[in-house]
């Protein structure tokens, strides 16, 4: 009598075949797929947390710019600027200084807080501050040379006709004295034949009116009071540059400018007679190291504040790309070319400098994850064989001892694995395309069996 067999029974379909449904992925159940998604989710967004913040920090929201004295036309533009980058939520501290020199010399000074500085067109060189990057030109600050008529009234035209003179060439450190100088030596003047002396703007404008110099030279725009208290004068003379155009071509970065008579005063007609005048432009200077989500924000106040027309600048002329002293910021080109970028045009500052970051990360990691997402389902293939294989090599090992001559008592220990071997592989969930491999293992496992029964079963 032979010994009873267990039943197996037929495999349940259900259970062995995971049916395609909305509980699959890559046709695998979804809990066999966690497995892979997770852990690749988790590095995914380590790495993206990682890169955000090593690499693409938040832009501050403090700001440092160098401007001028209190009253000047840099510290006054300033203060506008300060209030329209309140309001996108960063705060702009403002510095005064003696002018454009000393606010590049802060800005080249790598222990200094400063952001931000106003130069003029002419003052400094780009050799020697390699990490300064210009935003391009704001407006023109023309040369005004003020003089004391002599007594016979005559009129001065030329740079080269102030030898002997006494002239008042701005304040040591800034960038109206710089200007003076290369000017005034373009006509041979220098200390040598000239008297040359340091006074800033009121300081000049005094010691010319009470006959103290015989001549003044200021850099700023025409709104400024002190150019038209001058013009008002009678005693004193502003001198039009007969050799203006000259000049410019020598030195590129000075334009050549007409102000019209009666342009300061039509009731008086000031001037009587139109004046040649020469002007560099205003630059916005930063750090290269500035955060090109704030230098969007600065040209965008800058755009606000100085695109108006004025005596000499057209409506819309400013902010642009005048300056070819220092090089342009690379956002700056963007930003003449195609203006201000979408996010910023429509949202508050924050929300789109926050979408811009977001969008300059998540882009490549995407077309990073893509390729790993492709290799899932390779994944999932390699699980689904490995644990089919490990029956196989169960069942391989089980094989190798069925000889002839091991004993008969062996013959239920062996059927019995060989039992739980089909049991596992009837209780395996699997995709249906790898149906074939189970029907075969099946046929293995009943080929093994029937070996067993042939070699080692009772009646053999």
């Amino acid at each position: 009598m032979q010994p009873p067999e267990k039943e197996t029974g037929s495999p349940d379909p259900e259970s062995a075949f995971a049916p395609l449904t909305s509980t699959t992925v890559f046709g695998r159940p979804i809990r066999r797929v966690y497995w892979v998604i997770i852990p690749l989710m988790v590095c995914f967004a380590f790495v993206l947390l990682l890169i955000y913040q090593r690499f693409n920090p938040a832009p501050p929201d403090h700001l440092v710019i160098s401007t001028s004295d209190g009253e000047g036309d840099y510290a006054s533009y300033a203060r506008l600027y300060q209030s329209l980058l309140k309001e996108q939520g960063v705060d702009l501290q403002i510095i005064t200084s003696s002018g454009g020199m000393e606010n590049l010399n802060r800005l080249k000074d790598p222990k200094s807080d400063v952001d931000i500085g106003f130069v003029q067109d002419g003052v400094g060189s780009p050799d020697e501050a390699p990490n300064l990057v210009s935003l391009g030109s704001l407006y023109y600050e023309p040369i005004w040379l003020f003089y004391r008529p002599g007594a016979k009234g005559e009129s001065l035209s030329r740079f080269s006709q102030f030898a002997g003179k006494t002239i008042a060439v701005g304040k040591t450190g800034g960038g109206t004295r710089s200007l003076s100088l290369r000017l005034l030596a373009t006509g041979g003047i220098s200390h040598a034949n000239a008297r040359l002396v340091d006074l800033g703007w009121d300081a000049g404008a005094e010691a010319l009116q009470k006959g103290e110099v015989d001549a003044a030279i200021f850099l700023g725009t025409p709104d400024e009071p002190l150019i038209k208290t001058l013009i008002e004068n009678p005693h004193l003379r502003l001198m039009s540059l007969d050799q203006a155009e000259a000049i410019t071509r020598q030195i590129p970065y000075l334009h050549h400018l007409v102000l019209p008579h009666g342009a300061m005063d039509l009731k008086n007609n000031l001037p009587q007679e139109d004046i040649h005048l020469i002007a560099p432009t205003a630059t916005l200077l930063v750090r290269d190291s500035l955060h090109p989500a704030l230098i969007y924000l600065l040209l965008k106040a800058a755009s606000q504040v100085h695109n108006g027309p004025g005596i000499f600048e057209a409506k819309n002329e400013f902010p642009a790309d005048k300056d070819d002293q220092f090089p342009l910021s690379d956002d700056a080109k963007n930003y003449y070319k195609s203006g201000v970028p979408f996010w910023q045009k429509h949202l508050p500052f924050w929300l789109a400098t926050l979408l811009d970051r977001f969008l300059l990360l998540i882009l490549p990691m995407v077309a990073l994850l893509l390729p790993v997402i492709r290799m899932i389902p390779r994944i999932m293939n390699w699980r689904v064989r490995s644990r089919i294989f490990q029956r196989y090599g169960e069942l391989k090992f089980l094989e190798t001892q069925i000889k002839p001559g091991v004993g008969s008592e062996k013959y239920a220990h062996f059927l019995d694995t060989l039992d739980r071997i089909e049991e596992r592989v009837n209780q395996m969930k699997i995709p249906l395309d790898f149906s074939d491999h189970i029907y075969v293992l099946r046929e293995h496992i009943d080929f093994v069996r029937a070996r067993l029964r042939r070699v080692l079963g009772p009646g053999r």
